[in-house]
């Protein structure tokens, strides 16, 4: 076995997670959103996610051990001459692996993916607290293009 073995970016499974969610719930924001002790939501969403063909909700494995989790949905549209767009949510990468190029690897899948999907927009948002990932973003070559809006339900 390798210090470094070889990192896999693959479909989330439901044994997948209790890593996940203690990976959505590791950082401030997070820890007040999140109930890693109650898997049973989680459980029926990443089912509904794995029914829908425009959701992929992946994880990045290293050995047998998961390091990171992201979620792209393909979103057709009339804007745009019709053009079809990705949003990448809930990008997450364990601490341990912070500053390996992990992070790098995610939104470079997500745009493959996306012109695999024939999207013309790739787009994310990222709370405005997170200017930290404002600037790994940007280093991307994302651009800061709108203001967000959000209604609590």
């Amino acid at each position: 076995m390798t210090e470094n073995p070889e990192l896999t970016i693959r479909p989330a499974t439901e044994a997948d997670l209790p890593a996940i969610v203690a990976m959505l719930a590791d950082d401030p924001l997070g820890a007040t959103r999140e109930s890693p002790e109650d898997l049973t939501p989680y459980v029926a969403a990443l089912k509904r996610l794995a029914d829908d063909p425009h959701q992929h909700v992946v994880v990045a494995v290293r050995g047998e051990r998961v390091v990171g989790t992201l979620q792209l949905t393909i979103v057709p549209g009339l804007s745009r001459k019709g053009a079809t767009r990705s949003i990448v949510e809930g990008v997450r990468v364990h601490a341990d692996e912070r500053g390996s190029g992990l992070g790098t690897r995610f939104i470079e899948w997500a745009v493959e993916r996306s012109r695999q999907e024939n999207c013309r927009l790739v787009q994310l948002t990222s709370d405005v607290t997170r200017t930290d990932a404002h600037r790994f973003y940007e280093r991307l070559g994302f651009t800061a293009s709108h203001v967000g809006f959000k209604l609590q339900l």
